[in-house]
């Protein structure tokens, strides 16, 4: 199976830091399950405090199904639980802006 990684930054509210570690540090087990379910795995996220820019990175198999995980009823209710906290757009999914590899090294 071919993998990628790939990475995105978010933003976060001001003052929000603690509130969104504590989200995810209570993670919804189903909402872990889904994401391993579409292939994704090694999901890290580091916040930058100067910025409020969470940055982030995964590994997804090409035949990931992340499209599809963003359109389900969990992922959406997770991203209503987020909202308060973070950039998001008028649906509720985080304001997620891609991000080009420039440097890799094995």
């Amino acid at each position: 199976m071919s993998e990628e990684k790939i990475a995105f930054k978010m933003k976060l509210h001001s003052g929000k830091l603690e509130e969104y570690r504590r989200r995810h540090d209570e993670i919804w087990p189903e909402l872990v399950e889904a994401l391993h379910e579409a292939k994704i795995r090694d999901y890290s996220i580091y916040y930058d405090d100067e910025t409020r820019i969470l940055f982030a990175t995964m590994w997804r198999s090409k035949d990931h199904g992340l499209e599809a995980l963003s359109k389900s009823e969990l992922m959406r209710k997770w991203w209503a639980y987020m909202a308060d906290i973070m950039e998001t757009h008028p649906d509720n999914e985080p304001i997620a802006t891609p991000l080009e590899t420039v440097f890799h090294m094995e």
